[in-house]
């Protein structure tokens, strides 16, 4: 199956960026710069490289937070909700501004980024510039969503925490399951790319295979499992949930993945140094271990994405 990824050439690599798993590719031959449709089953055959290794000056992807509202309260959130979101003008100020920076891939996240009245336009503007976007959501929203983001974004992550609506709405709150599911159901449908998305936890590993079958069910490309981080309210949560990368890495060697299906553990240790930039329209970074965040500065130009330590993995 073909579909859009973004390529580069960094440090004498040609760098091709997934946005559905986040993962970061070296193509053994050229290919065109920028957006480039290429078969995923081939591009998945390709080495991975840690963006960090890459010898780019600025990020090869980051996560834009530009809200804090959310229609869900999440007790493994890493969103600081303190924070003030800034106007329309400003977040479109922050699109043009990546559009025109090396970055080649933009997650949108939150809060709940389909709460956003002008995600459209924001996403238009990403991938007008070459970029390509991901969307990061609780799938509440994304039924009545899909079609508007059918051509604005290219991948959908869906925030999934367990494989029944017992499991996952304990995490989520009541109802969420099923909303996530019709989410992801009308995106396959219309021939978005969906990962599901699982926050591995000391009391989510035991679902861990079955959001792996239920992924396959659903007809998504796969499932990212990502270490949990000890940011947000998550570090209240983290002392009796969060696992350590030895043992997660374990947990997802041991299952076993349907054919097609595209399995990832995000680890802490790879997450370290990923930017993010918030609702405050500042870039901020995770420490390099990963379990904490600092402000960096307010972004005005470009030049303040450039990196000033190693690079993290989305």
């Amino acid at each position: 199956m073909k579909r859009v990824f973004a390529a580069a050439y960094r440090g004498g690599h040609c760098l091709v960026h997934d946005p559905a798993t986040g993962l970061t590719h070296t193509s053994p031959s050229p290919v065109p710069v920028g957006r480039v449709e290429l078969d995923e089953g081939t591009v998945s055959s390709w080495p991975t490289v840690h963006p960090g290794e890459t010898g780019a000056r600025a990020p090869i992807s980051v996560c834009w937070s530009p809200l804090v509202r959310c229609n869900l309260s999440c007790p493994h959130c890493l969103d600081d909700k303190t924070l003030a979101e800034q106007s329309s003008a400003d977040r479109l100020r922050i699109a043009r501004l990546l559009a025109g920076s090396q970055v080649m891939g933009v997650d949108i996240s939150g809060g709940e980024p389909l709460l956003l009245r002008d995600l459209s336009s924001l996403c238009e503007v990403l991938t007008g510039a070459g970029l390509v976007v991901s969307l990061t959501t609780n799938g509440w929203h994304l039924e009545r969503s899909a079609r508007e983001l059918r051509g604005r974004v290219d991948a959908v992550a869906v925030s999934l925490d367990g494989p029944t609506a017992h499991v996952h709405d304990s995490w989520r709150g009541k109802g969420s399951f099923e909303r996530a599911l019709a989410g992801v159901r009308t995106c396959t449908r219309l021939g978005l790319r969906v990962q599901l998305q699982t926050v591995l936890m000391a009391d989510t590993t035991n679902h861990a295979q079955q959001v792996v079958d239920l992924a396959a069910d659903l007809g998504a490309g796969g499932v990212t499992f990502l270490q949990m981080l000890p940011i947000g309210d998550g570090a209240a949560l983290a002392p009796s949930q969060m696992l350590d990368d030895t043992d997660a890495q374990r947990v997802v060697d041991g299952l076993a993945t349907p054919k097609g299906a595209q399995v990832r553990l995000r680890r802490r240790d790879a997450a370290g140094g990923f930017s993010v930039i918030r609702a405050d329209g500042r870039l901020w970074r995770n420490a390099p271990s990963a379990e904490g965040i600092g402000a960096l500065r307010v972004l005005r130009e470009v030049e303040d994405l450039t990196l000033d330590g190693r690079d993290g993995s989305a």
